[in-house]
């Protein structure tokens, strides 16, 4: 396969190796023996029983190597690189609960990444080190109900310097994991001369601090009745003269756009691959059901509107997966920054793929694809929100488009080379070639 890039021409290759796909089977196994069948009952295990179960998952984890796979060896992980992420988070994504059990849910997988890039070595050991372990769990609070989320060069919340402590004031609104975390690591404006990039810096608050209020769980499309069970939360948050100690800031006055990107490259390529993990999962359940049930005399797998959505399904997968793997290999190669609107080109695709595969998936299944009978309906509701987070797709199909509009300039007149109709040239270049030809 070779780049479409007209400024390098390069091979890709997305096999992994033997070993590897040694350890992918065994997570394929370890999801499906272990973790799909607690789906029907998740949310109502005891949590004190669920975290005792949880850790011993973990363990197996850890043994097998696959703990802490998103961070470099530098930075306290495993370092397996993109590509190889893409493919673990593929497998994780057959069951969102083994995010948790892998060590990879959001926020605190793109939190830990800021802080191993931001944090002093005495802040690697209070917040890093016991995130990464899974003592501690963590939240990031950027979006605010009263500013557009789709724009953090502006924002409500301050952070004002007093002797040796940092005052937080203002409101942030639907930060995941909040009510359940140990640290918060909250985005305050430090600076307001250094919008709109160098405006804002990053704290890290921890639960029960003075001054930070947990106002409530928001209910959601996904949660209805704002009980998360296992599953999280999304949460309301007042700052009102929430005082830190200065050593509670995370790099440098400033910093907060910088630290914040930290997170959010490779993020795109993992909730991709797991989208699509899911993404399979219910084309499975969709061909099952197709070749189970009978329809006018038939299976539904003989009606071709049934045959055209798995077939649909299918491309539209594959298609986005090697997009997917694509950009995992760019982001190995160059970086995350070299390829920063392929990543949301990922985000943006991705996301719309998983929604279309599972909506046909629950009209193949009828009312039973509808019903809480199979997890489709409630995949659905929460992957919904996939469109809108982590940038709404509008947003990053905008910076596509002007990334390959910078690779364009205006012409004089109409039209260009690439289309050569004007009669007179076309004529003169028939007559080269007919003498070079030898035709007279």
């Amino acid at each position: 396969m070779l780049s479409n890039r007209s400024e390098m021409v390069v091979a890709w290759d997305f096999e992994t190796d033997p070993e590897f796909e040694e350890q992918l089977a065994w997570m394929r196994d370890f999801i499906d023996r272990e973790l799909i069948p607690l789906e029907p009952i998740f949310d109502e295990l005891p949590r004190d029983e669920w975290k005792i179960v949880q850790h011993h998952l973990q363990d197996e984890v850890k043994a097998r190597g696959l703990w802490g796979a998103f961070l470099d060896p530098e930075l306290g992980g495993i370092g397996f690189g993109q590509l190889k992420l893409a493919l673990m988070s593929e497998v994780i994504g057959r069951c969102m609960m083994s995010m948790t059990v892998f060590g990879v849910q959001a926020p605190d997988s793109g939190n830990m990444e800021l802080l191993a890039h931001g944090a002093t070595d005495e802040q690697k050991d209070r917040w890093l080190w016991p995130n990464l372990r899974g003592d501690i769990s963590s939240a990031f609070a950027l979006t605010e109900p009263f500013f557009a989320g789709a724009d953090p060069t502006v924002i409500g919340t301050t952070a004002a310097k007093d002797g040796d402590e940092w005052v937080i004031e203002g409101r942030k609104w639907f930060i995941t994991n909040a009510s359940v975390a140990d640290i918060v690591l909250v985005f305050a404006e430090t600076n307001p001369e250094g919008r709109p990039h160098r405006h804002a810096s990053v704290f890290v608050v921890p639960t029960g601090t003075p001054g930070m209020e947990i106002v409530r769980d928001i209910a959601t499309m996904g949660h209805p009745g704002a009980s998360y069970g296992r599953q999280g939360n999304h949460a309301e948050i007042v700052f009102r003269d929430c005082r830190v100690p200065a050593d509670h800031l995370i790099g440098q006055p400033g910093d907060g756009f910088v630290l914040a990107q930290q997170r959010l490259g490779g993020g795109r390529i993992h909730h991709a691959m797991r989208w699509l993990g899911q993404a399979q999962r219910s084309l499975d359940i969709m061909c099952e059901r197709a070749v189970s049930r009978h329809s006018h005399g038939r299976p539904l797998a003989e009606h071709q509107m049934v045959q055209d959505y798995i077939a649909l399904s299918h491309m539209e997968i594959q298609s986005a997966r090697l997009l997917t793997f694509q950009t995992a290999w760019q982001v190995d190669k160059y970086g995350a920054a070299a390829v920063r609107a392929d990543l949301g080109m990922v985000k943006a695709h991705v996301s719309k793929v998983v929604l279309a595969v599972l909506d046909r998936t629950i009209q193949v299944c009828g009312a039973l694809g509808y019903s809480s009978d199979l997890p489709v309906e409630s995949w659905y509701r929460t992957t919904r929100f996939g469109p809108i987070g982590d940038g709404p797709d509008e947003v990053h199909k905008s910076v596509l488009a002007r990334t390959l509009l910078k690779r364009y300039t205006p012409v004089e007149g109409w039209p260009t080379e690439h289309l050569p109709s004007r009669r007179p040239s076309g004529e003169a270049k028939w007559r080269e070639l007919r003498t070079l030809a030898g035709i007279t």
